[in-house]
């Protein structure tokens, strides 16, 4: 499988995206997370199937549920693209203070509807404090993140955005 860029989201006609969970999604919605997550608060999805799968597992297990689903959504591109949008096609300095700011909840700036981009290790809270401190440069960073070269997520994170998906069934 070949990595896909947020640009060939764009420009497909007919791109899935999977969300991972221990239920069925039909409707998705927009709910508090438990947690600080990459991107904020959203609806998280991604183009990676195995990723989705890795996801309904640790969900799953989190909440004590034997169930791993995955929902299948079709994008409306024509949709997404008169949204505003953010992406990140590969981990950089850019990232890494995004996600920092969302994981430590202190994002304070510019809103998106749509958020592109890859996925740290669900075990990287030292690591950013330590760059936060100062103690780690951002090189050492993003190689101590483990950044998984084929995982994305792509985030929506407004009532307009979800508009775009269309549940087409479930794995």
């Amino acid at each position: 499988m070949s990595k896909i860029l947020f640009k060939d989201i764009l420009t497909s006609k007919n791109i899935k995206t999977y969300h991972g969970s221990d239920v069925i999604v039909e409707n998705p919605k927009i709910i508090q997370p438990i947690r600080a997550l990459d991107f904020g608060q959203g609806f998280y999805t991604t183009t990676n199937i195995n990723q989705a799968k890795s996801f309904a597992e640790k969900v799953s297990g989190r909440n004590g549920s034997k169930k791993n689903h995955i929902s299948i959504y079709s994008i409306n591109t024509d949709i997404l693209k008169k949204l505003n949008y953010l992406y990140f096609d590969k981990p950089d300095k850019k990232w890494l203070d995004f996600v920092s700011a969302n994981r430590n909840e202190i994002y304070n700036k510019k809103t998106y509807d749509v958020i592109y981009g890859p996925v740290a290790n669900d075990t990287i809270f030292r690591t950013f404090i330590a760059y936060q401190n100062g103690i780690l440069n951002e090189k050492e960073t993003l190689k101590r993140l483990k950044i998984r070269n084929l995982y994305n997520q792509l985030v929506f994170t407004t009532e307009e955005a979800l508009k775009c998906l269309s549940f087409c069934g479930e794995l």
